[in-house]
């Protein structure tokens, strides 16, 4: 059997249970809610709703086996909770801390090795960049909770992209999506903290959310074939 085919089988069949993010993701889209109410709770966390009920739907235990998928869940209701928080302006700072705990849940699942220490400078120096650049907006505690908040976020991304390893192997289309994702949530809290802190961007409701919702996407698909790369590795 080639190693196609069990890339083709997952995403035929994990496409169905995508429907209803794409679905809820478009109707946000439509709707464009932005005013602090709770329908715009609604609209707004419904397609991260979608992604956990997806993991759920893909199989997960208190096994070791899903420890990934565990973390990864948690990290989705913590961002549901930081979406919902952040509809209300007053409640931003908390929102920001439901959205740290997440990065802290993904960090987590992505763990540690390979290190790539060289990526990791990369990643800090872009980092450092974004906090110095967006200092001068920011003050009370926000004046630490941005930078923390960004170091976290770029660690986070730091060590999704390093789990990819193009050349070695096992490489996974699942790793592949795990690190765009996180890359693409790292671009939507840039432009977010940018359109608050330093200036207007254009188009920011379309921009920030649609690489939100595409990062989480990405994020969730990394915990499709957790299960079988751990299988794979213990029969050799």
């Amino acid at each position: 059997m080639s190693t196609s085919q069990p890339v083709t089988l997952q995403l035929w069949s994990v496409g169905p249970k995508l429907i209803p993010f794409l679905k809820t993701a478009c109707l946000y889209f439509v709707l464009q809610p932005d005013q602090p109410c709770l329908s715009t709770v609604c609209f707004k966390c419904l397609p991260i709703i979608s992604l956990i009920i997806f993991i759920f739907l893909n199989g997960i235990s208190f096994s070791k086996e899903h420890a990934f998928s565990r973390r990864i869940l948690t990290g989705l209701i913590f961002s549901c909770f930081g979406d919902a928080f952040l509809v209300w302006p007053s409640c931003f700072i908390l929102g920001v801390c439901m959205f740290a705990v997440a990065q802290i849940m993904y960090m987590t699942a992505f763990g540690f090795a390979p290190f790539n220490a060289k990526l990791g400078a990369f990643v800090y120096a872009l980092s450092a960049m974004i906090i110095y650049t967006l200092m001068p907006g920011l003050d009370g505690v926000l004046r630490v909770g941005v930078p923390v908040y960004t170091l976290l976020i770029g660690t986070m991304s730091w060590r999704a992209v390093a789990r990819i390893q193009v050349f070695k192997k096992p490489w996974t289309w699942t790793k592949f999506c795990g690190g765009l994702g996180s890359i693409l949530f790292v671009i939507s809290d840039t432009l977010l903290g940018f359109h608050h802190f330093h200036g207007p961007v254009p188009f920011a409701q379309y921009s920030i959310m649609s690489t939100y919702y595409v990062g989480q996407l990405g994020i969730t698909l990394s915990t499709v074939d957790t299960i079988d790369n751990k299988i794979s590795v213990a029969k050799r």
